[in-house]
C-alpha cells in the first residue's frame, strides 16, 4: 500500500474512534437507601446506620445531615438529638449492602461492558459507544437512573464528563443541585456555565484532593475548582506529585485515568473486628481468630491468590487507660503458599498461642494475610503432594459454593466455634435489619 494511502487510512480510523466519555453512577446515601428499599416506612424519616458494635454514624440520611450531624459522630453523643427528632439507628448489615451493590452493577453492565466498580456504591462507566441508542447524554443518564431505581429500588445520581475527574465533579453537582434532576453532564455545558459552577465549588471537592492538600492549596489562594483549573499542571506536580498534575489535566478535559475494568489483586488482606464485649479467655480469642481467617481466606481464593505468611494480632482497649494494656502481633511464615482455610487457621492459632497473655481484657483480634501472590505462578514446594493439594482445592471450592448459597459461615471450621459460643464475643449488632436478599428465612414479607 502506498504511504499516502496508508496515512489516509490511519487518519480515517482515528476520526472514527469516539472520544472517551465517562459517567459516574453513585447511589445516594447507600446504606440508608438499602434499608429504605425494604422498609418504605423509613422514607423521609431521619436515620443513621452505625459502624461495628453500633459505635459511630457511618451513613446519614439527608434529614440527619440537615440537623448538622457529622460523619463518624458517636451514637451515644446523638441520643438526645435522636429523641428530639426521632432519629432511627440501624446496625450495619454488610451482607445486604454487598448484595445490593452487586445488583446495581449488573444493571449498569447492561448499558456498557466498559465498567469500573470504584467502591460499594460508585461505578465508572465509559459510555461513548452506548450513546448511539439515545438522543444525548442526559437521556442516557436518566435512563440509567430510572433502570437502577426500577430494578433495585435504589436512587442514584449520574455525573458525565470527558474524564473521570470531571465525571466525579458532575456527580457532585447532580447531588447538590436539584435543577439537574439527578443527572449532570459537564461535557455538554457551555464553558461559561461550567466555569461558573467550578467557581462555586470548593477545591476540596475535586476527586483525589484530600483535606490536607486542600488546606495547602487554599494557602496559595487556590480556593475553588476553577482556581485549580487555572493553575499550572507542572507547578502542581512539583509541589504535590504526578497525581495532582494528572488531576489538573483531567479538569481540562484530557483523560489521564483509564478505567480499571479488572480490579488489581490485593497485596494484603486484613480481617478484623472489635468484640461486642471485652474478652479474657484464649478459647474465645481463638474462635474469633479462626472466624477472621475463614473470611480472609475466602477473599484470597476469590482473587485466585495464595498467601506466604500470616500475621495474627490481639489488643486491649486503648481508651481504657485505667486498665492494663497489651497489644501484640506475630507473623507466621508458611512452608508453602496456600489458600486453604484449615492450613491458615492452624498457623493463626499457633501464632495466637505465642502472643496470648492471661489477665488482660481484649477488645479486638484479627489476621493479616501477607506475601500474596498469583496462584498459578506461586512457588511450589519440591516435596508437595499434588494429590492432596488437588483434594484441598476441591474442598475449598465446595465450601465457598455452599456458603455462597446458604449464607456466610454456613460451613466453617470447628475452631470458629458454634453459634452458642460465638454469641459471647461477636460484634454487637442490636438493630440489624434482616438479610432480605441472601437468606431464605429472612426474605421480606408482604403484608
Amino acid at each position: 500500500m502506498p504511504v499516502a494511502e496508508m496515512g489516509s487510512e490511519m487518519s480515517s480510523n482515528l476520526q472514527t474512534t469516539p472520544t472517551p466519555l465517562f459517567a459516574l453512577v453513585d447511589v445516594n446515601n447507600f446504606y440508608v437507601s438499602c434499608e429504605r428499599v425494604f422498609q418504605p416506612k423509613l422514607e423521609e424519616v431521619p436515620m443513621v446506620v452505625l459502624s461495628n458494635n453500633d459505635g459511630c454514624a457511618v451513613a446519614r440520611s439527608a434529614e440527619v445531615k440537615a440537623l448538622g450531624v457529622k460523619m463518624g459522630t458517636p451514637w451515644f453523643q446523638m441520643k438526645d438529638l435522636a429523641k428530639q427528632h426521632g432519629i432511627q439507628a440501624y446496625s450495619s448489615n454488610y451482607t445486604l449492602y454487598g448484595d445490593m451493590s452487586s445488583r446495581v452493577v449488573e444493571v449498569l453492565r447492561a448499558f456498557t461492558p466498559n465498567l469500573e466498580v470504584y467502591s460499594i456504591d460508585e461505578s465508572f462507566l465509559q459510555i461513548e459507544t452506548a450513546l448511539k441508542q439515545y438522543q444525548d447524554t442526559i437521556e442516557l443518564g436518566q435512563k440509567i437512573k430510572q433502570e437502577v431505581k426500577d430494578t433495585t429500588g435504589l436512587p442514584v445520581c449520574v455525573g458525565i464528563g470527558a474524564s473521570k475527574t470531571l465525571a466525579k465533579l458532575a456527580n457532585h453537582l447532580a447531588k447538590k443541585h436539584k435543577q439537574f434532576v439527578g443527572v449532570c453532564d459537564v461535557n455538554g455545558m457551555a464553558k461559561e456555565e461550567l466555569y461558573q459552577w467550578m467557581s462555586e465549588t470548593e477545591v476540596g471537592e475535586v476527586w483525589g484532593v484530600g483535606k490536607q492538600i486542600a488546606k495547602k492549596l487554599k494557602a496559595q489562594n487556590i480556593q475553588s475548582v476553577f482556581d485549580l483549573l487555572q493553575a499550572s499542571p507542572q507547578a502542581m506536580r512539583q509541589q504535590f506529585g504526578v497525581v495532582m498534575e494528572r488531576l489538573c489535566y483531567e479538569l481540562r478535559g484530557t483523560s489521564c485515568l483509564q478505567l480499571e475494568e479488572v480490579a488489581p489483586a490485593k497485596q494484603q488482606i486484613i480481617a478484623s473486628r472489635s468484640f461486642g464485649k471485652l474478652v479474657t479467655s484464649q478459647v474465645e480469642l481463638a474462635e474469633s481468630v479462626a472466624t477472621h481467617v475463614a473470611r480472609a481466606a475466602e477473599k484470597l481464593r476469590t482473587q485466585n491468590s495464595t498467601a506466604g505468611a500470616l500475621t495474627v494480632f490481639i489488643q486491649t482497649n486503648p481508651f481504657k487507660q485505667n486498665e492494663p494494656q497489651h497489644h501484640q502481633s506475630v507473623t507466621i511464615p508458611l512452608a508453602d503458599p496456600t489458600d486453604n482455610t484449615l492450613t491458615l487457621t492452624n498457623a493463626a492459632l499457633a501464632g495466637l498461642k505465642q502472643i496470648y497473655q492471661a489477665n488482660f481484657r481484649y477488645k479486638k483480634a484479627g489476621v493479616i494475610l501477607n506475601l500474596i501472590s498469583d496462584k498459578p505462578t506461586a512457588q511450589q514446594s519440591l516435596f508437595e503432594d499434588i494429590e492432596t493439594k488437588g483434594k484441598s482445592a476441591h474442598l475449598m471450592k465446595a465450601v465457598d459454593e455452599i456458603n455462597m448459597r446458604f449464607g456466610n459461615a454456613f460451613i466453617r471450621s470447628a475452631a470458629a466455634g458454634t453459634n452458642g459460643t460465638k454469641e459471647e464475643w461477636q460484634m454487637r449488632s442490636n438493630n440489624r435489619s434482616p438479610n432480605y436478599t441472601t437468606k431464605w428465612d429472612e426474605l421480606p414479607v408482604a403484608r
